[in-house]
């Protein structure tokens, strides 16, 4: 258990870390992006209130998820004051990303179904082709698979 004196002491990066399981490139990535902060001591080294551990568990937990470093950041950044995430801001973020889940879940599964048949705009197949984009009219919206991927 930690004393008192432990508790309040600012982390280094290699504590981060450690303590956080992902590799130092990574700390210093995610605070490049803006994920998380740290500030410079007297002895120009970088440090890290303790609170930065859950920050790091949750951008983790959200990249397992498949969510985008740019959601994770919106999420984050919403935070008043930069502060940890709490309970119930865990409970507004996982409620958001269950939809962008649910909507890449329908893509998903759209993409499994028509795996076998074509990619989506009928160029694998010159069979079904002219039957899913007849004198490729698909052409015209743009490059790319038109009847998996809409606008």
């Amino acid at each position: 258990m930690l004393s008192p004196e432990e508790y309040d002491k600012d982390l280094t990066v290699g504590e981060v870390a450690r303590r956080s399981g992902v590799a130092v490139s990574t700390i210093h990535f995610y605070e490049a992006q803006g994920l998380i902060r740290s500030w410079r001591n007297a002895g120009n080294q970088r440090r890290f209130s303790r609170d930065v551990l859950r920050r790091v568990a949750v951008i983790k937990v959200a990249q397992r998820l498949g969510i985008s470093l740019a959601s994770i950041a919106d999420a984050l950044n919403a935070l008043p004051d930069d502060r940890t995430p709490t309970t119930a801001d865990w409970q507004r973020m996982s409620e958001r990303w269950r939809q962008e889940l649910d909507e890449r879940i329908v893509k998903l599964t759209k993409l499994r179904d028509n795996l076998d048949g074509c990619i989506g705009c009928g160029c694998l197949s010159i069979r079904d082709c002219p039957l899913r984009n007849p004198w490729d009219e698909l052409g015209d919206g743009g490059a790319g698979p038109r009847l998996l991927d809409p606008a």
